[in-house]
């Protein structure tokens, strides 16, 4: 770096340029070597009018460079007072520290001079400095304050109601727009700073954290990434993963759930996953289906990842065994933490498993396996209705015609038929895919509901099915076959037909709608060749006796949806994190 000026005033200000002329003089040359300069010529310049008395310019964008400029030529007080590191300090505190935006930028600047802007602490100045600021009074904060949001129309004084932004209350979360623009190394420093104070609660945090993922990670509110820089998005997650708090409910289960996809797509530790499936394990009961739908890694011939589901609805039914005991005179008592699960938030849960059964159902690659082992994971929760797992069952054989009777047999154990709603009952008498035994329990189990529901004391078979009791001659089905096979087998048309003939009846006799009094007409009318047929497997009443028994020895199973001819149950309701721009402001 070559700079023609006159010697005296850069000597009499800066001990580097007076070491530097003194060994010149030494070797008798009358020229000045200058290199690496922090922040090159322009900083320099500033640094040169200085000296020569000249108006020198600092703001938010320069004032860094000045300062590490001066530094580097040793322009400090011992070499002559009011030199240019004093002024620049005083620069710093009086004014730069003092506002919200010229922080910001600064400490943006700060990362192109380094190392020398930390061991300045310029950087630590800055971020203590922005920390301070976002934790202050929001009653002290003044929209002006922030630069980054993008105002409302009352806001730019388009309202002539409303008096600019003073109409607007300053929520406490005004600044987490702004920290945006910063990158995550000094973004993880200032929220640290932050979280240190403890002025500020969790889910003003929470928030920050949320619109910084927003930002800073394109397609993370699809689950997918936009960024060919894998590695900056990596770390970018662990960091977020790092700085979230503790405390539960800061974020929303949709949060977490999507920075745990975006975990998976760029391959994070397997400290960041696990964290994160245990925090939404522990408030699973908020999370949607659509939140839930974790694709599977490529390679595999699934479409979603089952078992980090199955890992988180374990980490949430554990919560159930973490009680803690205390010793109290001599009795040993437990005390139920905020934590423990309570029947809603388990019922929830429930019925979210079941519907998203439902949905991976459509995976004609989805083993068996793996959709009765989630289904039975949440079996122990008791539940009033259980066309959720019916639903999703249904859905199961519905994609996968091609699964033996012990697999049907399988999949139909987990429901109880017992728990079916009426609109549930008509849709399985009517479903071709159901195995035989499972269409007869729901119509028999209709007929001990209706009989109840009607003052009947001890209900009995309809009496178009006692009339099938007439042996097992006659049946169309091979009488070499094995009776009980026949009844895992998948009911024929003829056979749905007799069935919904009955149940029409049954509901029409107890006054079960007016809308059903058509297939009670149709009961009159059914083909006597399909109750021949059904006279061989309908043999006694004592076979209902021995499904029942069969059923009860098995234990309470889980419920489900019915098909979606049945129509969806507990709809979806869309949870997705609103936008940036339509961020919702923590009060």
């Amino acid at each position: 770096m070559h700079f023609l000026s006159i010697q005296f005033p850069l000597l009499s200000k800066s001990a580097c340029l007076q070491k530097l002329v003194a060994s010149g003089n030494e070797e008798n040359s009358d020229e000045v070597q200058i290199s690496d300069v922090p922040g090159g010529p322009v900083a320099f310049e500033i640094c040169a009018k200085f000296c020569y008395g000249m108006t020198v310019t600092l703001n938010a964008y320069n004032v860094v460079a000045a300062r590490c400029a001066a530094e580097y030529l040793g322009m400090h007080e011992t070499i002559e007072k009011g030199n240019l590191i004093y002024k620049i300090d005083v620069f710093l505190n009086s004014s730069i520290f003092r506002s919200w935006k010229d922080s910001i930028i600064v400490l943006q600047t700060t990362t192109s001079l380094l190392p020398l802007s930390e061991e300045l602490k310029v950087a630590s100045l800055c971020i203590d400095a922005i920390a301070t600021k976002a934790c202050i009074d929001v009653s002290k904060v003044d929209w002006s304050y922030t630069y980054n949001r993008r105002k409302l129309p009352e806001e730019n004084g388009n309202d002539p109601k409303c008096d600019g932004v003073r109409s607007r209350p300053v929520p406490k979360d005004w600044w987490v727009e702004d920290l945006c623009e910063l990158e995550i190394d000094l973004y993880k420093r200032v929220i640290m700073n932050i979280k240190t104070k403890g002025i500020l609660s969790h889910e003003v945090v929470g928030e920050a954290l949320k619109a910084y993922s927003y930002r800073r990670l394109p397609g993370f509110s699809k689950g997918v990434i936009h960024s060919v820089d894998v590695v900056k998005y990596r770390s970018t997650v662990d960091t977020i993963v790092w700085l979230l708090p503790a405390e539960k409910g800061s974020v929303s289960s949709s949060f977490l759930l999507k920075l745990l996809k975006a975990a998976i797509i760029v391959d994070t530790g397997e400290i960041s996953r696990e964290q994160l499936v245990r925090r939404i394990g522990q408030q699973l009961e908020e999370a949607s289906v659509n939140d839930l739908l974790i694709r599977a890694p490529e390679g595999e011939d699934v479409i979603y990842d089952v078992d980090t589901v199955q890992k988180i609805v374990k980490e949430f039914l554990m919560q159930d065994q973490n009680a803690e005991f205390e010793s109290e005179e001599n009795e040993v008592r437990e005390i139920r933490r905020p934590g423990i699960l309570t029947d809603a938030s388990k019922l929830m849960v429930a019925k979210l498993i079941d519907a998203y059964l439902a949905e991976i159902a459509k995976d004609p690659n989805l083993p068996l396996s793996k959709f009765v082992d989630l289904a039975e994971m949440v079996s122990c929760i008791s539940r009033p209705a259980h066309d959720g797992l019916y639903r999703a069952i249904d859905m199961y054989l519905k994609e996968h015609p091609g699964i033996s009777k012990s697999e049907r047999k399988k999949i139909c154990k987990l429901m109880d038929c017992k728990k079916l709603s009426i609109d549930a009952c008509v849709h399985a008498v009517q479903n071709e895919r159901l195995p035989l035994r499972v269409v007869v329990q729901v119509l028999f189990f209709e007929q001990v509901r209706a009989a109840a529901s009607s003052g009947s004391s001890t209900p009995d078979l309809p009496k178009g099915l006692k009339d099938l009791n007439g042996g097992y001659h006659g049946s169309s089905r091979s009488a070499a076959t094995d009776p009980e096979e026949d009844w895992d087998a998948v009911a024929t048309a003829e056979e749905l037909k007799v069935l919904k003939g009955e149940l029409a009846a049954l509901r029409l006799g107890n006054g079960v709608g007016g809308s059903e009094r058509n297939g009670g007409d149709s009961r009159n009318s059914v083909d006597r060749a399909a109750i021949s047929k059904m006279k061989g497997l309908v043999k006694s009443k004592r076979i209902f006796t021995k499904i029942w028994s069969t059923k009860g020895a098995q234990g309470e199973n889980i419920g489900s949806d019915s098909s979606e001819s049945l129509g969806s149950a507990n709809p979806e309701e869309d949870k997705s994190t609103p936008s940036r721009n339509r961020r919702h402001s923590v009060s």
